[in-house]
């Protein structure tokens, strides 16, 4: 199964053009809260975008989803309103998912989960090593669509030095592992174009199909279009990074299935000795 490719932009244009080339989800970013403090001193975006960019965003796509980041769960303020004000706008705004980012308890997920009350899909962004210690109760809770494992913030929070350290210590494949277990999609982390990147894409790519992992983010190093002025060429670098990427994707896909029938035959053949020997023990 091809992995479901996100972008963030709240550009009208770009956001055609990724549609276009093959982009599943255009995403409108309206986290902020917090997120500079947290981030202070690290390469990332603080995207401040607002309820009118999804209504932009959902009056020029159609075949794409829209997917919308909210803020963490807060309280109204001088500056700003409640989450549920903030819920409400965005599914109101045309929305089709809505994601839940760093959220520590399983409260903050209940909360998230009963204002949305199943009106459009709902995604939980895991983030912090709190979230983590409380995986098997927050997979428990009825209404989670799909869990996305934000790999930045998370190797933050762990102290990491590089956010893909999370693949090679196995935070990432044993959250993999009970996230398939309940029955949930899920993904993790961004990619670049091929070559590109500090662990190359192609790497990346392989990681996710080894997991089982169904949704990528596609990062500011696939395209970076507020740097890039000119439309045609965001437009030549979408459908040559996206037609690479599903190209490469097929070959990881031949040996996906190779190793998954290979599971599965090895599981019926442990199931049928098993049986065998259960019953010559009864004998």
């Amino acid at each position: 199964m091809a992995l479901k490719m996100m972008y963030i932009t709240r550009n009208p244009d770009v956001a055609r053009i990724a549609e276009e080339a093959g982009v599943d989800r255009i995403w409108v970013d309206l986290e902020y809260i917090g997120k500079a403090e947290r981030q202070v001193g690290i390469d990332s975006v603080q995207s401040h975008h607002s309820i009118e960019d999804i209504r932009t965003i959902r009056a020029v796509v159609s075949r794409s989803e829209l997917l919308v980041r909210v803020n963490p769960i807060h309280e109204a303020t001088a500056d700003y309103g409640d989450s549920r004000s903030e819920i409400e706008d965005a599914i109101a705004a045309g929305a089709d998912l809505l994601m839940l980012p760093y959220f520590k308890t399983v409260a903050e997920v209940e909360t998230f989960l009963r204002i949305v009350d199943g009106r459009v899909k709902t995604v939980l962004l895991l983030e912090t090593p709190e979230a983590v210690e409380l995986v098997d109760e927050i997979l428990r809770l009825p209404g989670i669509d799909e869990i996305h494992i934000g790999l930045n913030d998370l190797s933050l929070g762990y102290k990491l030095p590089f956010m893909f350290e999370l693949l090679a210590n196995g935070t990432v494949e044993r959250l993999c592992l009970k996230f398939r277990e309940a029955g949930i999609p899920y993904g993790f982390g961004g990619i670049a174009s091929l070559g590109k990147g500090l662990l190359p894409a192609e790497d990346v790519i392989r990681e996710h199909y080894r997991l089982g992992s169904t949704r990528v983010i596609l990062s500011r190093s696939f395209c970076n279009a507020m740097n890039i002025k000119d439309v045609d060429e965001v437009r030549r670098v979408f459908l040559e990074g996206i037609r690479k990427i599903r190209a490469y994707e097929q070959e990881c896909e031949r040996h996906a299935a190779f190793f998954w029938d290979n599971r599965r035959e090895a599981v019926s053949v442990i199931r049928a000795v098993s049986e065998r020997l259960a019953k010559e023990r009864k004998v």
